[in-house]
């Protein structure tokens, strides 16, 4: 099993002091899954979500915005 190591990055969208969540994606080709995280509390708990519902997430953030 690979123990990598995520690597944690925010949005380049983030303007707001750092009040967001960080993603690991270099974890989807080996694991499959994509790490989430609260940037303001980072050794909180991590929520591993599947790429569709990544991608849901992340449509539902873009709908927000709209």
């Amino acid at each position: 099993m690979t123990t990598e190591t995520p690597r944690w990055f925010k949005s380049s969208y983030s303007e707001n002091g750092g009040v967001c969540i960080e993603v690991a994606t270099n974890l989807l080709p080996t694991h499959g899954v994509i790490p989430v995280r609260d940037s303001k509390n980072p050794n909180g708990p991590v929520l591993t979500l599947h790429p569709t519902a990544w991608a849901g997430l992340v449509e539902l953030a873009r709908q927000a915005t709209v």
